[in-house]
């Protein structure tokens, strides 16, 4: 099923920007009674493929082996919007906002160590910025102790819904029921759909389109 053009995101780089800052994925794999294996894992996005790390033995890996053919998704739930800002009357009108993107792709685990060190470091650079270790080297016994799975993206698309497909006006209205709940997420929200917040309240900066 074809996305809905407004809700797509159009953007290589907002995608990019979007895997890159989240925490966690999910791969799909097929088992050997035909059934998806769905599994969160960490992973990094580098030269437009995803990697995670594993033990050398699992089902997941056997799957992968056995077809390689994999799916792949990373969400965020911005915020929820209940009913009664459009009717107290219609619990049917509850909505959320969120981001995501979803893979269709080729899985495969990595023997080359040059290209494990790559991943293995990619990890820890995104999860431990700070530093604190030394860098993996493909020469280090670590790189047998664990094992790297590789997704090749076939098809890669992103959808999100933060209000681009309201008049400015709606945008405003909806922005400030957002900051009046008031929920733990409402400032980031807010801000990823164009918003500056204050303690005088909010001002729409942008339309945000992606």
């Amino acid at each position: 099923m074809q996305l809905l053009g407004r809700l797509e995101i159009k953007s290589k780089e907002k995608i990019t920007e979007f895997l890159n800052s989240e925490q966690t994925g999910r791969i799909s794999s097929i088992d050997s009674e035909g059934y998806p294996q769905i599994i969160p894992m960490n992973f990094v996005f580098i030269n437009d493929v995803i990697y995670m790390h594993s033990h050398t033995k699992g089902e997941k890996l056997e799957n992968i082996k056995r077809n390689q053919k994999v799916g792949f998704e990373v969400d965020r739930s911005l915020e929820f919007l209940p009913s009664y800002f459009s009717d107290p009357k219609d619990a049917s009108l509850a909505d959320t906002l969120y981001i995501s993107v979803v893979i269709k792709g080729l899985g495969s685990i990595i023997g080359d160590r040059d290209e494990k060190t790559l991943a293995l470091n990619g990890l820890m650079t995104k999860y431990q910025p700070e530093g604190g270790y030394e860098p993996i080297k493909p020469e280090m016994d670590v790189l047998n102790e664990v094992a790297v799975i590789k997704i090749v993206p076939m098809t890669l698309r992103g959808k999100y819904k933060i209000g681009q497909g309201l008049r400015h006006e709606e945008r405003i209205e909806l922005g400030g029921k957002i900051l009046e709940r008031n929920s733990a997420t409402a400032k980031e929200t807010l801000e990823i759909m164009g918003f500056s917040v204050s303690d005088n309240g909010i001002k729409l900066e942008k339309d945000v389109n992606w």
